[in-house]
């Protein structure tokens, strides 16, 4: 694993200002409480130095220790622990198995002489359960054999609570609340003081290996484990974390957040509690003393005392960015949140986020990055600036200061690789697709679309035309350069309609219809014009291209008639006449047109249907000459349209037009005219002498009575039928022809009138269905009458019921009575009453039927 650099060692008490020349002096043990710095030697002195921090122009602390005093303690052996309980003012310090308890300025005993003896160790429980601010509690192991005792320690006495026996001999103990942490000859054990149940945690030997025992959090310990491994223990007995690697050698540990501390015989090594990976190595020889106050890590030979100065957590973090070591980066970032200010932080975090991600960035290792970036915040314009050219020319964009890359640009990153290039280019695309509609694009849309509009028509991506036709931002200046730059010429049509220069834009795409300059984008760009124009509200832009969509296509260009919306169509916005007019030049549009106004807007203008008739017909009468196979056909569709007209119509100038037919051999149309005329008689000798269509007689006689009641119906029937009957009787054609409009259509006959026309000659049998049909219809007349009468004789029967209940009651008429209707009163003792009691006029009710609108004081009288 590459090192970082965490921590520096400093000096800060040299040999020669703790013991001069005193070879034999040796360091036992230290303690530092703020900037107090107390040394036990091995000659039972206790030394007190005062730390100064200083910062140096290079960022490195440096510290000078100031001796103040020293004390010693009357006694021929070493100093074996101190620990400071400032809130005391005491020291406590452990000699010849007694701990005596000293002023922390003067190292004077207490004149009470309080002290705890019998002691082999001992440990200050730091999240104390008595609650009691001016008392410390001490845990001792006692000299007693697998005795631990509880102690309250006060400014000058001392006081015995508890007392715990252990299944082995301790060895190290720590303390949290009422959890003690012990080693003991054979295994690590958790257990509780106070409920006296243990935990046992996993094994180690005494005698091989010197035990660690450290409290590093609230209930959670860090113990020196088997097969070298840093092990962290709950007071649940569970470990919530990785163990960490270290020497199988260790003599001690300290903790300074993120990393854990070990020291052996030759060094000292840096491990991340985040994860577990060792950071750095520092040579350290002869060293015995590890131990972390407070945040500082102090580290010991026998002879000397030094300090681990941590380097700052951001300066670590960049370091291992510079390094390319994103995710240690942002493990270190993370785990810092703790001794940083919230908000501090969370500057600091997405600058580091920013960072990583244009690390992932540059090794093309686009998901992460885009994850980095988001997470981070990123101005998304830092990343468009990558890129020659993308960001507009009008853009105040500056790139942070300190930046946040090494790059220059997208050619210096990917060292002019067009693949690389392809790539960064294609992951932008998506990126800036993706927050363009987010709170990323607040404040600078128009920089993203612009962009992102320039890398669509460079790489001839089909999101292009999206983008222009959904709403953007993109700034017209910039982005039409680079569009036509790129020969996009029916995008950058797009792009002058999006900023209302709908002119500019159809010009653009005539230009290409046209073969002025190329562009393939759509190959139906001539209806998409016609298209346009169509819903183009500007009168002005669709008349001045409205010869040109008509010379390419007449039945294609006159749509931009025919389909406008409806909603403008009746608003007039085109007056049909000045169309019209316009399309004089144009016979397959006019027709269109003309069609368009008769039947789909279903104008009743005389000047319209005749004029469309007359064009049906020049159409017809143009196609009759020419006629073979494919003429007849398309002769029967325009007489078809012709004959649909002049039947469905009844506002074209009917003369006019027999005028403009006669001697064409136009017959069906012909009679369809006569028809109109009422001239029936005319009509149907044509269809039966001229045409001999017999079909077509009887369709006349259906759709010229049409809505004109059965009487007109039957009249024309019997007028067929007595043209039929007055031909020859030679003439076997319309004797037949009379027989099949008998027996098809026996209702819409007088039978009896009927009987008295046909020739004696006639047998029952040939008229066998029509005198069926025609009885079936009696019988079924006469039955649907006496339903009829039955029911109106059921109602009148009610309206006697109602009158006799109305007489049955008594009126009182006045002149202080009035007319519900008129409100006047009434003059003489004659009105009506309507049931609901309402007494009106006889004039008002008579008047209240003639006007519907008149005021209903009843349903029924």
């Amino acid at each position: 694993m590459m090192n970082i650099k965490a921590f520096k060692l400093v000096s800060a008490v040299e040999r020669e200002l703790l013991m001069g020349d005193k070879d034999r002096i040796n360091i036992e043990c230290v303690e530092c409480c703020g900037k107090n710095l107390y040394v036990g030697t091995n000659d039972c002195f206790v030394y007190h130095f005062l730390l100064e921090e200083k910062t140096l122009p290079s960022e490195t602390a440096t510290f000078t220790a100031t001796k103040q005093l020293h004390r010693h303690l009357g006694l021929k052996k070493p100093v074996n622990e101190l620990r400071a309980a400032s809130a005391l003012n005491r020291l406590l310090v452990l000699c010849d198995n007694s701990i005596t308890l000293v002023n922390m300025m003067n190292l004077e005993p207490i004149p009470t002489g309080a002290r705890i003896k019998g002691a082999v160790t001992f440990a200050l429980n730091e999240n104390p359960v008595s609650g009691d601010p001016f008392c410390v509690e001490v845990c001792i192991i006692s000299v007693k054999r697998r005795t631990i005792q509880m102690f309250m320690v006060y400014e000058d006495r001392v006081q015995i609570v508890k007392e715990v026996s252990t299944p082995e001999q301790p060895f190290a103990v720590a303390v949290d609340g009422h959890f003690l942490c012990l080693a003991l000859t054979t295994q690590y054990i958790i257990l509780n003081y106070n409920t006296g149940a243990s935990q046992d945690l996993f094994p180690y030997c005494s005698e091989e290996k010197r035990p660690i025992v450290k409290r590093i959090g609230r209930q959670e310990f860090l113990l020196a484990g088997p097969g070298g491994l840093g092990m962290f223990a709950t007071v649940a007995g569970i470990s919530q974390r990785a163990p960490v690697h270290w020497s199988e050698n260790v003599i001690g540990a300290a903790i300074c957040f993120p990393y854990v501390l070990a020291l052996d015989d030759e060094f000292i090594t840096v491990h991340s509690m985040l994860d577990q990976q060792q950071k750095q190595t520092l040579p350290f020889k002869e060293g015995h003393i590890l131990q972390d106050f407070e945040g500082r890590v102090i580290v010991a030979t026998s002879k000397g005392v030094y300090i681990l100065v941590p380097l700052p957590l951001e300066k670590q973090i960049q370091d291992l960015l510079a390094s390319h070591r994103v995710e240690e980066a942002l493990v270190l970032a993370k785990g810092a949140r703790r001794n940083i200010p919230k908000e501090k932080f969370q500057v600091m975090y997405r600058r580091i986020l920013q960072q990583a991600g244009f690390i992932q960035f540059a090794q093309l290792q686009f998901l992460e990055a885009k994850e980095l970036f988001r997470g981070g915040q990123l101005d998304v314009r830092e990343l468009i600036s990558l890129y020659p050219f993308l960001l507009p020319t009008s853009s105040s964009f500056t790139r942070s200061h300190p930046p946040l890359h090494e790059y220059a640009d997208l050619n210096q990153l990917t060292q002019g690789d067009q693949e690389k290039m392809a790539q960064c280019k294609r992951f932008l695309m998506s990126y800036l697709n993706e927050v363009r509609s987010t709170e990323v694009a607040n404040g600078y849309k128009e920089d993203i679309d612009t962009a992102l509009l320039k890398l669509y028509a460079e790489a001839d991506h089909d999101s292009l035309l999206d983008l222009l036709v959904t709403e953007n931002f993109c700034l017209l200046t910039d982005s039409a350069a680079w569009l036509e730059k790129h020969k996009k010429y029916f995008a950058l049509g797009l792009l002058y309609h999006y900023n209302n220069q709908d002119a500019a834009a159809i010009q653009l795409w005539v230009n290409i219809v046209n073969g002025e300059i190329h562009d393939s984008t759509r190959s139906d760009l001539y209806e998409y014009v016609v298209d346009f124009l169509t819903f183009c509200l500007d009168q002005e832009l669709v008349w001045k291209y409205a010869d040109w969509v008509l010379q390419k296509s007449e039945e294609v260009g006159v749509q931009v008639f025919t389909k406008r919306p409806l909603d403008e169509q009746q608003q007039s916005s085109f007056k049909p006449d000045d169309v019209i007019n316009c399309l004089k030049k144009y016979p397959k549009a006019l027709v269109k047109y003309m069609e368009h106004l008769v039947i789909d807007r279903r104008l009743q203008k005389e000047e319209y249907h005749t004029h469309l008739a007359l064009l049906y017909l020049e159409e017809v009468l143009q196609q009759i000459p020419s006629a073979g196979a494919k003429g007849t056909a398309d002769t029967s569709e325009a007489r078809a349209k012709l004959q649909s007209l002049l039947q469905k119509s009844d506002l074209y100038r009917v003369h006019f037009l027999i005028d403009k037919i006669q001697g064409t051999g136009l017959h069906m149309e012909s009679a369809i005219l006569h028809g109109k005329l009422e001239e029936h008689e005319k009509a149907l000798h044509i269809l039966v002498h001229e045409l001999k269509d017999f079909s077509a007689a009887e369709d006349y006689c259906l759709w010229s009575s049409e809505g004109k009641g059965a009487s007109c119906r039957q009249r024309l029937f019997h007028l067929l039928l007595s043209i039929y009957l007055g031909a020859s009787p030679s003439d076997c054609e319309l004797v037949v022809a009379a027989v099949d409009l008998l027996n098809h259509h026996a209702t819409e006959f007088d039978t009896a009138h009927v009987l008295q026309l046909l020739p004696d000659t006639w047998s029952v049998q040939l008229l066998c269905p029509f005198l069926t049909g025609a009885m079936r219809h009696s019988i079924h007349t006469k039955r649907m009458t006496q339903v009829a009468l039955g029911l109106a004789k059921s109602e009148n029967l009610l309206y006697k019921y109602d009158k006799m209940k109305l007489k049955g009651s008594s009126i009182q008429l006045s002149e202080k009575k009035l007319c519900q209707m008129c409100q006047n009163p009434f003059c003489e003792p004659v009105f009506v009453r309507y049931p609901n009691g309402g007494l009106v006029h006889t004039h008002c009710a008579a008047s209240r039927h003639t006007n519907p609108n008149s005021p209903n004081p009843g349903n029924r009288t």
